[in-house]
């Protein structure tokens, strides 16, 4: 937010110079971004009225002239092609210092001159300048030129945070000055419009709920091409707006003092009433910056029996804009929900100062008034007769009480401000307030959105009181280490476990294109946000492997050959009750399974180099299944299980997608639930064997489709005596064994931590783990 220090000072006037007021603001939490002069510093230049110019005696394009200064009259050599006998100008005196310039009395062809007549370039006002800056009328001469035309005078930016939209106008700002500092606020002089004609332009509001008021009126026998009031056009532009026409100069002056964007139409272009309704589907609109906009159903438009004129909130239309033929105006102005206008701009590849403020919040209490102002302002500048307010006015937003206890208050701040003290502070704010005992119960105003809880109000007395009278006390507590549980690993853990594996950490965004969700993860219903930063990062993920894909396909087109990367973040989900938010750890592996050297032949990484990093994060517990997953390949894919329950998946890249991607080699994903990870069994103490163990190797012959996990699980469960560890060393399929069957080679370890066994022990062991394979899996003893 721009504005003019002197345009401030005609609201509230402290008694501070320009410095100490930019730094209390900054200290009220209205952080001064820049203060810079509006014209450089000079002196001596005064208003002078040219009274006789004559040609130079030798040169054709130089003028001897005659300058009334207001004491005395001056002879100035001056060679600008606009100087004439009743300009007035201004003129530096002998001993001026300009911008670059020195003024000194000199001969110009023989001629003496005591002083210059300058330009607006040469003070410094503008970058270019076609000859001397030309002065009204009314102009005195020998008048200081910083007094005549307000140079002494600051252009402070605020860097405004979103909440506090209600800064985004020269009387917000006023009023935080008020409540800062205590010196009174003096409002502009509202004169109410006579009313002369009897011209009423009908309104209809649709859309009741994204437009709680609407104010218009029409005002006839304007004159549009009156010249805008020089003291108009040196505030706007002081506040970054550049002059175009009156009537939209005096539009973009209420919207910068009051915060209330408005709109002019002309009257004739008009057909039939107003309405204020969201778009049809493909309705097209034609801005005032000549753009064709097509609409979509959610958009807000300010329409008549012709379509859509503007789109509210945001920018009106061209063929009903103000131009120097209109003679009649419906002036009007309207309060529009955030919800309805946020984003709406961005999308359509937009930003104006009206939806900037309407996004954030504009003062629902001053919408009327500020249609007086402008009317006002219409009338003294273009002339003119008003007609009535044609109005509509609905559900306005409710003002909620929130409560601010004082011992909170002096709790959180950490110092005790007196009751009184706070309820002044309260008032100077403009908030209406109840005390009861140590309870205020106060109703924020209209132009403050941002007051919601009672933190706000702590917020509030704060940076009124002054963040700089709040001591810095160096804490002081007990510090003790809390036990760490047994059961329960750390979430560094698992970054620690796969950086030491060569994988490289990444993070990326949470929303995604929804094409991912749709196509990769197979997500027809997506989280969908309201207002995407961006058109391709549009739903929440469900899952990690498109970010990780995208990545991968960056580092490629950077001839990156391989690729080991993981990232550790939350996946989103619809559920009956609402979302839920998930941590999830999710996995790449792209070319060869080690880097390039000479010791060693290149070899690809493949399913089971990935499966051992799985292994290591289950710590060994992990139960494998053949299940298909749209982004897996159907022949190397798995889901994943621990204690039984679904965890993640593992396996190779769909062909199409690896295709779709551009991937010459192999790609293996992964991707599983973070809590069960960080779970371990607690350590138990068994007795160390005194005896050795005794191992058998067991062939069975079982169907090709059986696992072996689940047939090694099995035996496990069963505690067979003795049997304490079974492992698969071999699977052979081929000759000797019958089509859609597979042999399994079993090593079977078996102990007793008090005695040596003997083979009649041992034996019996071995047939009654043969007997569970045979009775569970139809398993048969290979010849």
């Amino acid at each position: 937010m721009q504005f003019s220090e002197n345009w401030l000072r005609t609201f509230v006037n402290p008694s501070m110079t320009s410095v100490q007021l930019g730094h209390a603001l900054t200290m009220a939490g209205l952080e001064v971004e820049e203060m810079a002069p509006v014209a450089p510093a000079f002196d001596s230049i005064v208003i002078g009225e040219v009274i006789e110019a004559i040609k130079h005696p030798d040169a054709d394009r130089l003028q001897v002239c005659k300058v009334n200064v207001g004491k005395e009259i001056l002879q100035i050599v001056c060679g600008a092609s606009n100087a004439r006998v009743g300009l007035k100008v201004p003129c530096a005196l002998v001993g001026a210092e300009l911008p670059g310039i020195s003024i000194k009395q000199a001969k110009v062809r023989g001629v003496e001159s005591f002083g210059m007549l300058c330009s607006a370039k040469e003070l410094g006002l503008a970058a270019e300048a076609n000859g001397l800056l030309e002065l009204p009328d009314d102009a005195v001469a020998g008048q200081d030129i910083r007094e005549y035309l307000y140079l002494n005078d600051y252009a402070f930016t605020l860097k405004l945070t979103p909440n506090r939209a209600d800064c985004l106008s020269i009387l917000g700002i006023a009023r935080d000055v008020t409540a800062i500092t205590g010196a009174p606020l003096t409002l502009p002089v509202l004169n109410t419009a006579k009313i002369e004609s009897t011209k009423i332009q009908a309104v209809n509001v649709a859309a009741k709920q994204a437009c709680p008021a609407y104010y218009g009126r029409v005002i006839e026998s304007v004159n549009a091409q009156a010249k805008t009031p020089d003291w108009m056009i040196r505030n706007l532009e002081r506040s970054g707006v550049r002059s175009i026409s009156a009537i939209v100069d005096i539009t973009n002056y209420v919207l910068l003092e009051l915060g209330q964007p408005m709109h002019a139409f002309d009257l004739a272009t008009l057909n039939g009433a107003i309405n204020v309704r969201f778009a049809s589907e493909n309705e097209q609109i034609k801005l005032l910056n000549n753009t064709d906009i097509k609409l979509a159903g959610d958009d807000l438009v300010i329409a008549d029996n012709s379509g859509a004129i503007a789109l509210a909130g945001i920018m009106g239309g061209e063929p009903t804009s103000v131009t120097d033929a209109t003679t009649a105006i419906f002036l009007e102005s309207a309060f529009f929900t955030p919800d309805t206008i946020a984003g709406k701009a961005r999308r359509l590849g937009l930003s104006t100062d009206s939806s900037y403020r309407f996004e954030r919040g504009v003062d629902f209490g001053h919408t009327k008034l500020a249609l007086e102002r402008a009317t006002d302002l219409v009338l003294q500048i273009c002339g003119g007769k008003a007609g009535e307010i044609s109005e509509v006015v609905n559900q306005l937003p409710e003002r909620v009480s929130v409560t601010l206890r004082y011992s909170r208050l002096c709790s959180v701040l950490g110092i005790t401000i007196p009751k009184q003290t706070v309820g002044i502070l309260l008032t100077q704010l403009g908030f209406k307030f109840t005390e009861n005992d140590d309870i205020f119960v106060i109703k924020a105003p209209s132009y403050r959105f941002d007051i919601a809880r009672e933190e706000d109000l702590i917020e509030e007395i704060a940076r009124l009181h002054g963040y700089d009278k709040i001591p810095a006390i160096t804490p002081s507590a007990n510090l003790s280490m809390l036990n760490a549980p047994e059961s329960a690993l750390s979430a560094a853990w698992l970054h620690d476990a796969l950086q030491a594996q060569g994988y490289q950490e990444i993070i990326t965004y949470s929303f995604v294109d929804e094409s991912w969700e749709r196509d990769l993860l197979g997500n027809a219903n997506p989280i969908k946000l309201k207002n995407p930063i961006a058109s391709n990062l549009s739903v929440m993920r469900s899952g990690l492997w498109g970010g990780l894909l995208d990545t991968l396909t960056y580092n490629i087109n950077r001839k990156q050959e391989r690729a080991m990367l993981f990232e550790v973040g939350s996946s989103y989900h619809q559920t009956p009750q609402g979302f839920d938010e998930q941590a999830r750890v999710a996995g790449l592996f792209y070319g060869a399974f080690q880097p390039e050297q000479w010791g060693a032949t290149s070899k690809d990484v493949d399913f089971y180099d990935v499966k051992a990093t799985i292994e290591q994060l289950t710590q060994g517990n992990a139960e494998y299944r053949l299940e298909t997953h749209t982004a897996l390949h159907p022949g190397q894919s798995a889901r994943i299980y621990l204690d039984g329950n679904p965890i993640g998946w593992l396996g190779k890249l769909h062909p199409k997608w690896q295709q779709h991607y551009g991937l010459a080699k192999n790609c293996f994903l992964f991707e599983l639930e973070v809590s069960p990870l960080l779970q371990k069994p607690v350590a138990s103490y068994f007795e160390v064997p005194k005896t050795l163990a005794i191992r058998r190797d067991l062939a069975v012959i079982v169907d090709v489709n059986k696992p072996v996990q689940e047939i090694i699980n099995a035996v496990t469960n069963a505690k067979i005596p003795l049997v304490t560890q079974v492992q698969l060393f071999d699977i052979y399929q081929g000759k000797g064994i019958p089509e859609n069957k597979k042999s399994l080679a079993l090593s079977v370890l078996m102990q007793d931590t008090h005695k040596t066994l003997v083979d009649i022990e041992a034996e019996a062991a071995m047939a009654q783990l043969l007997k569970l394979l045979e009775n569970q899996f139809g398993a048969s003893l290979r010849n």
